[in-house]
C-alpha cells in the first residue's frame, strides 16, 4: 500500500508539470494539440492544460523593437543613401501570428522585408535633400501606414517606422567631401576679394578725407595767423602811435630778455643802437 501511494505521489509530481502552468502580464499563451490550435490565453493567472497531448506556445505581449540592419537606396535624383531604420510593434492576434510565422524571428524577418520594400518606394519617389529636410516626417508616416496594413495579417500591429540615420555610402562621401570643400574654398576666395577690394575703397576714402581735412585745417591756420598778425600789427601800429619813444623802450627791453641771460657775453660798439638805453643818461 505504501509503495502504491509511493508511486502516485511520484505520479503526481510528473504530471503536475505537464498539466498547470501560469501566464505573466507581459506574456500571452496559445494552447496547441497535435499541432493544432485549441486555446488562447491573454489574461495573467494559473491555467491547466492536458498531459503529454497539449503544449503550451508563450508569446510575448510587450511593445518590440527591431534595429534593421543599415541598408543602401536609391533616390529620385539616383543619389544613393545608407539608411539605419527601426520599428516599434507588438503582437495583437496571437492565433494569426502563430499561423503565420510561428516565432519572433520569423516575424522580425518579414517584417524587416515589408518595411524596406515599402521604404525604398517611398525613397525612389523622392530627392534627397527632400529625405534630409522637410519630407523625412511625411515618408515616415506613409511608410508606417502602409506596413501596418501590409503585416495586420501575420497578427502584429505596427506601431511606428522611424529613420534613425541617413548617411552617403562610404565611397560616395570622399568625392561629396571634396567638391563641399572646393565649393567652400570658392565661396571663402570670393569673399576674400570683395573685402581687399572693400578694404581698398575705406582706405582711398579714408586718404581722400585725411588731405580734405588737411588741407582745411591749413587753410584755416593761415587765416588765422594772417588775422592775428594783422590784428597784432594793428596793435603795435595803434601803441606806436600813442608814444613812440615808451612803445621803443618796451620793445627793446623785450629784446634784452631774449637776447641776455645768465651767461650771455655779447661784444658791441659802444654806440651800438642795442646799449643805448643801458647807457647812463647826463
Amino acid at each position: 500500500m505504501m509503495q502504491l501511494l509511493i508511486g502516485l505521489g511520484l505520479a503526481a509530481l510528473a504530471i503536475i508539470p505537464q498539466t498547470a502552468f501560469t501566464i505573466s502580464e507581459r506574456e500571452q499563451g496559445l494552447i496547441v494539440q497535435f499541432g493544432n490550435p485549441q486555446r488562447i490565453i491573454q489574461e495573467p493567472g494559473l491555467y491547466f492544460k492536458l498531459p503529454f497531448v497539449q503544449s503550451l506556445v508563450r508569446i510575448d505581449k510587450r511593445v518590440l523593437t527591431t534595429d534593421a540592419h543599415t541598408a543602401e537606396y536609391l533616390t529620385l535624383d539616383k543619389k544613393r543613401v545608407s539608411i539605419d531604420q527601426i520599428s516599434r510593434w507588438r503582437i495583437v492576434d496571437p492565433l494569426d501570428f502563430y499561423r503565420s510565422v510561428r516565432d519572433l524571428l520569423r516575424a522580425q524577418a518579414r517584417l524587416d522585408d515589408n518595411i524596406s520594400a515599402r521604404l525604398r518606394q517611398e525613397i525612389a519617389a523622392h530627392n534627397f535633400l527632400d529625405l534630409v529636410r522637410q519630407k523625412r516626417e511625411e515618408i515616415m508616416e506613409t511608410v508606417t501606414k502602409d506596413v501596418r496594413e501590409t503585416v495586420k495579417s501575420f497578427g502584429i500591429e505596427v506601431i511606428d517606422v522611424r529613420i534613425k540615420q541617413v548617411d552617403l555610402p562610404q565611397e560616395v562621401q570622399a568625392s561629396v567631401f571634396a567638391r563641399m570643400r572646393a565649393e567652400r574654398e570658392r565661396i571663402a576666395k570670393r569673399y576674400r576679394a570683395e573685402g581687399e577690394e572693400r578694404a581698398r575703397e575705406i582706405r582711398a576714402g579714408a586718404d581722400r578725407e585725411r588731405e580734405i581735412i588737411l588741407a582745411t585745417a591749413y587753410e584755416t591756420s593761415q587765416k588765422l595767423g594772417g588775422e592775428g598778425d594783422a590784428q597784432a600789427s594793428a596793435t603795435y601800429a595803434q601803441a606806436f602811435g600813442q608814444d613812440p619813444e615808451f612803445y621803443s623802450f618796451v620793445r627793446r627791453l623785450q629784446a634784452y630778455e631774449k637776447i641776455l641771460g645768465s651767461e650771455t657775453t655779447l661784444v658791441l660798439h659802444p654806440d651800438s643802437e642795442l646799449l643805448r638805453y643801458l647807457q647812463s643818461s647826463k
